[in-house]
């Protein structure tokens, strides 16, 4: 891979030095934003080599998700760049969630919408019945009664093909959908909030799923 070029600006007062990125070396900020001094440009280069190639993991799990009823698009998009990068092998876009046809999707995905197939479906309880009868066990990151440790039950989910679930920032996952589903967890939380943000959750599950055995074989 070819070196990169980067620019920086920094400010020149000794007692600020505030330094960010801009996008070019033809940046039009000549003075400091935080204290009004004159800015330096900077010219930096990082090679190559400091990127890792891209890893196959053929032996991984098949895991494919279902979006149910996501609202926010930027949440969405990055699910689909968390999707992507795990090798997730389909997303399933129900209800109202956005598909890539919104542009606010890009913001956030990156151009991973245009890698990781899609299906967008009007009922998620039809979907998940139908993803059933294909041999995938369904699996929803939920609190409920029915919910334990993601991380205790992960192990299950190696065999066979899985269907990730995630719900509605607000509502969760549908009712109905839960009942559909051989086991529902939840992420454990150790502060004081009860839940991520459906795409933080999402990553920690898609990537536990996809690489788990494949970190206790190394």
């Amino acid at each position: 891979m070819p070196d990169i070029k980067l620019y920086y600006c920094e400010c020149t007062n000794p007692d600020c030095r505030f330094r960010f990125p801009t996008p070019s070396e033809k940046t039009t900020i000549r003075y400091c934003p935080k204290c009004g001094w004159e800015l330096e440009a900077i010219q930096l280069k990082k090679t190559g080599q400091n990127y890792l190639p891209s890893q196959s993991f053929d032996n991984s799990p098949v895991v494919e998700a279902l979006l149910d009823n996501i609202r926010s698009a930027y949440n969405v998009g990055s699910i689909f760049r968390s999707a992507d990068g795990a090798g997730l092998r389909r997303l399933h876009l129900c209800g109202i969630t956005p598909t890539p046809e919104n542009p606010s999707i890009a913001k956030t995905s990156l151009g991973a919408e245009n890698s990781v197939p899609w299906s967008s479906h009007l009922n998620a309880v039809r979907t998940v019945k139908e993803i059933k009868q294909t041999g995938f066990r369904i699996l929803a990151l939920e609190t409920s009664a029915r919910s334990c440790s993601f991380f205790k039950i992960v192990d299950v989910f190696q065999a066979n093909p899985t269907l990730l679930i995630v719900g509605n920032e607000v509502s969760g996952v549908d009712p109905a959908v839960l009942e559909l589903c051989d086991a529902i967890a939840w992420i454990p939380m150790q502060g004081m909030k009860e839940s991520l943000n459906v795409s933080i959750a999402f990553g920690i599950a898609a990537y536990t799923l996809r690489f788990s055995s494949q970190i206790r074989a190394d």
